[in-house]
């Protein structure tokens, strides 16, 4: 979907500001293994942003440490995505039921590039806050907070003419 309605110079919510999309982001794959509703069960597209950092709010812009990764840093942005098809509308109607993510080890798998993942999860599974991983019960969250997605939907509501 992103290549139809996402592009250089699209405007969207950076962290409580105005940003702007530069170019697709380091880590872009588009051709990765995905569901029959063609969400992506991999890590796929990626956006670089750009914005004016006086303008952005630190409730959505927080340094993360993953243990075997690194550290990186969590942004909250907003896209609005115009409904210019049937297509794009069957995209945007899509629920977390249908939303899977890979579950990866960052204590070992990334450290050592080995490419396997310990399963998948659906967005529902992570919002509930636990998850079943070899037979084990832990604790789990979406890398994009559900709190920050909730808080920052009136700012897209308020805002989105002036977009």
């Amino acid at each position: 979907m992103s290549d139809k309605t996402i592009g250089i110079g699209t405007k969207i919510y950076l962290v409580g500001g105005i940003g702007y999309v530069a170019w697709q982001g380091t880590r872009h794959a588009p051709n990765v293994l995905r569901s029959e509703n063609g969400v992506p069960r991999r890590p796929a597209g990626t956006l670089a942003i750009i914005g004016d950092l006086k303008q952005m709010n630190s409730r959505w812009l927080v340094g993360t440490s993953m243990v075997g990764y690194g550290c990186t840093i969590t942004v909250g942005i907003g896209v609005p995505i115009p409904i210019l098809s049937e297509e794009i509308l069957r995209y945007t109607t899509i629920t977390d039921e249908e939303i899977f993510a890979a579950i990866v080890d960052y204590s070992d798998s990334y450290p050592n590039m080995k490419p396997d993942i310990l399963g998948e999860v659906s967005y529902v599974q992570l919002k509930a806050g636990l998850i079943v991983v070899q037979g084990r019960e832990l604790p789990a969250a979406p890398l994009p907070g559900t709190e920050s997605g909730v808080t920052f939907k009136p700012l897209k509501e308020r805002s989105i003419e002036e977009i």
